[in-house]
């Protein structure tokens, strides 16, 4: 029997869905992609001292970056709703790699703004919808544990991807570090996809312990599929939870991003070397691991509103602490609350999305969804950015989140889901 059926243990008769393999490739995407997107902190001083950026200019890049990463979503989740998944990331992986090789390449400073704002955005930019949608598809009673399991690729990234880019920066400089991302980009993204399946109700992904049982199946998913109670795009667009999902996507970002783009460059400011800056996100990073599988884990039984309610409040007693934080150790605590807070966004706002709208249009709604993240995540460093050349500290930018995850709890409780799609699959 093939890969393309089965994956079969040999403890027993139990067979493994290709939901699996699919999920596994989906992580070593989600790894490349996103650790990409969170290294920048670590190119930040570097970029200000090569072309004489003041830091709003230099958050602008990343800005920038993360708001061509929204839009693109839209396309991105409606290329995945009519196009095979592999199709979809041999694009977006060719044009990550090209995107990194050019920005290493850039000689001005509108070179970046077109090589890793614009074309890495497009690349890397539809990667977290795209995952997170495809995951959602192949898993049901489960579908928490996946998420939690493939968002594990964020913190991976973030842990593997910052240090190595700071590494090679120390010993070379940042433009090498940028064509050796390119090479891993391509190395682990282009293979990856070819192992992807578009659905469940592909005739190569039934997973069934007998042939009746699987076609039984395969009926099931395709009713699943075209289940004509889950909304539309136009029908969640009416609907007060889209608009509530935006907006907290929205002030979750804002914050978030904040941290994860300054974070770095703050470390350095207090005195703190630069390789061990780097080691902050690393933490982040690492902590936000185990937490993921975790809170993927609980948000079955749980439930996805209480989970995101929680990971917002500890965000919310976090964030004061940078206004005293004055060494590496108290940084250090900081990241492991935030990372702990930030390991809950990626796999609970996915669950979210699905209990309130389903899975048949969720590919174009998520994309849509995304606009809310990606302008709180660009919008967030910016803002962040001319705050410190305005009064030559962060503490201002670090009220502003906090202030932005307040108001995102009190929004998450007035959520009410729904609970689609909660059949045994995988």
């Amino acid at each position: 029997m093939s890969l393309g059926k089965y994956l079969k243990c040999k403890r027993g008769n139990m067979q493994i869905s290709y939901g699996w393999v699919v999920l596994a490739a989906c992580l070593a995407i989600n790894i490349a992609s996103v650790g990409i997107r969170l290294s920048f902190g670590v190119f930040f001083k570097p970029l200000e001292t090569e072309f004489g950026w003041t830091r709003a200019v230099t958050s602008g890049v990343f800005s920038a970056y993360l708001i061509v990463s929204g839009i693109v979503g839209i396309p991105g989740g409606w290329a995945l709703d009519r196009y095979h998944p592999r199709k979809v990331f041999v694009v977006t992986g060719l044009l990550t790699t090209f995107g990194l090789i050019l920005t290493g390449l850039a000689e001005k400073g509108w070179h970046v703004f077109v090589s890793y704002s614009l074309l890495l955005a497009m690349g890397t930019g539809p990667t977290y919808v795209i995952v997170m949608a495809l995951i959602s598809r192949w898993f049901f009673d489960r579908r928490g544990l996946a998420l939690g399991i493939v968002s594990c690729g964020v913190g991976i990234g973030m842990a593997v991807f910052s240090p190595i880019a700071e590494s090679i920066i120390s010993a070379y400089d940042w433009r090498s570090s940028y064509f050796a991302l390119a090479v891993i980009a391509f190395a682990v993204m282009m293979p990856c996809a070819f192992l992807l399946r578009r659905n469940p109700s592909d005739q190569a992904a039934l997973a069934s312990v007998s042939a009746s049982d699987g076609a039984s199946l395969a009926t099931g998913h395709e009713s699943f599929f075209a289940d004509p109670s889950q909304p539309s795009l136009v029908d969640a667009l009416k609907t007060r939870n889209f608009w509530l999902l935006l907006s907290i996507l929205f002030l979750w970002a804002f914050c978030v991003y904040i941290i994860l783009a300054h974070i770095v460059r703050h470390a350095i400011d207090i005195g703190v070397p630069s390789m061990q800056a780097a080691t902050i996100l690393t933490i982040i990073g690492g902590v936000s691991i185990p937490a993921r599988l975790l809170i993927g884990r609980l948000s079955d039984s749980w439930g996805s509103i209480r989970l995101s309610l929680l990971s917002v409040v500890i965000l919310i007693v976090a964030m004061p602490q940078l206004l005293w934080a004055s060494d590496l150790l108290m940084l250090y605590l900081f990241a492991i609350l935030f990372g702990l807070s930030w390991a809950g966004s990626a796999p609970l706002v996915a669950a979210l999305i699905v209990d309130t709208f389903g899975t048949r249009h969720l590919g174009i709604i998520f994309g849509v969804l995304e606009i809310g993240w990606a302008a709180g995540s660009s919008f967030g460093p910016l803002l962040a950015g001319r705050i410190y050349d305005v009064n030559g500290n962060y503490a201002l930018a670090f009220l502003a989140g906090t202030g932005m995850t307040v108001v995102a709890a009190l929004l998450i409780r007035l959520l009410r889901v729904g609970d689609y799609g909660k059949r045994s699959h995988v």
